[in-house]
């Protein structure tokens, strides 16, 4: 009868203290001199400060590739879809597309890793926001050139305007 109670008397202890850890949180989320997420980082002006070892949106340089597909080979989730084509009278080939669909994404880094001239690396966004599964498929070969070749960061604004842009940006070692 004695363990019984013991038992019990554990049980009770263990929930209150797991109550008072929760308690304890709350009331330091919501005490009055705390601030918003948007107060404390300026976040639509200024960027967010992230670690330098984050993995956010990939950063690709359209100048250096040479469609050789190790990174859409090493993509355990396929996600990476490159459009080449042979260039004429010479060697190698041409990018025409170069496609990342962010819905599919888990941004392992593992296609940072093979690549041979180091085009394609992880960056440091961690917001792509868009009102439709459409706007996560980033064709890096239709964006801007300061965004394309590696210079600016990836943004929403730059992705939907991308899909308007009928000729491919070109400009890459082969051309």
């Amino acid at each position: 009868m004695g363990k019984w109670f013991q038992n019990v008397f554990g049980a009770v202890y263990t929930v209150a203290h797991g109550m008072f850890v929760t308690l304890r949180y709350w009331w330091i989320t919501y005490r009055p001199q705390r601030k918003t997420f948007t107060q404390q980082f300026e976040y639509p002006e200024l960027p967010v400060p992230v670690a330098s070892r984050y993995r956010g949106f990939h950063r690709y340089d359209l100048t250096t590739c040479i469609s050789c597909d190790q990174c859409a080979k090493a993509c355990p989730v396929d996600c990476i879809y490159i459009g080449k084509e042979r260039v004429q009278n010479g060697k190698g080939f041409k990018i025409t597309g170069f496609t990342i669909d962010y819905t599919k994404c888990m941004f392992c880094a593992l296609c940072v890793e093979p690549c041979p001239v180091d085009c394609i690396f992880m960056g440091a966004t961690h917001d792509l926001s868009c009102y439709s599964r459409d706007g996560c498929i980033v064709d890096f070969s239709r964006l801007p050139l300061d965004i394309a070749w590696g210079r600016a960061t990836l943004n929403p604004t730059a992705v939907a305007d991308s899909k308007v842009i009928t000729e491919p940006v070109h400009g890459g070692p082969n051309q």
